[in-house]
């Protein structure tokens, strides 16, 4: 993608903050595992690339079916058409999950207080949510080579 290919912005106006991306990707590896700065700049690229495609794509199956705002399910087909079809199903849960967590903490579903969180209450918030997503990326790893070990010993 061309620098200037998202409409009117230009390639700096359009990126992820580097500190929270720097931050997951050290939180995913083991601690003994260092990664230079270069790799963690493609990994941003790699990234901000991933959430155009998705979002392109996303809005060609919203087009084609005449609508105009993009939903959960046209993100869902999106990743199948793009040929990510086994990350829909965990895709699907995170999204429930959060969509279930949004409803709890909305002023309708009671647990909004009205009061901003202090920084040390967003903090521990963010650590839980690092923790989860985590454990979904661990689960998933798991399970990848669980399969892999088992296909392994298939053919053995």
């Amino acid at each position: 993608m061309e620098p200037m290919d998202i409409v009117g912005k230009s390639k700096e106006d359009v990126s992820l903050p580097k500190a929270t991306m720097f931050k997951i990707i050290k939180e995913m590896l083991p601690p003994d595992v260092r990664v230079a700065r270069d790799a963690q700049d493609l990994i941003v690229e790699c990234c901000v690339e991933f959430i155009n495609l998705v979002s392109s794509e996303s809005n060609e199956v919203c087009s084609r079916e005449d609508k105009r705002t993009i939903a959960p399910e046209h993100v869902l087909k999106a990743l199948e058409v793009l040929g990510f079809g086994e990350y829909i199903e965990e895709v699907y849960a995170a999204y429930e999950q959060h969509r279930q967590e949004t409803l709890q903490d909305s002023p309708k579903g009671g647990k909004f207080s009205g009061n901003e969180m202090t920084e040390e209450e967003a903090l521990a918030e963010q650590q839980r949510m690092f923790a989860e997503a985590r454990a979904r990326m661990n689960n998933g790893l798991n399970l990848q080579q669980k399969q892999l070990d088992s296909e392994h010993a298939s053919d053995s």
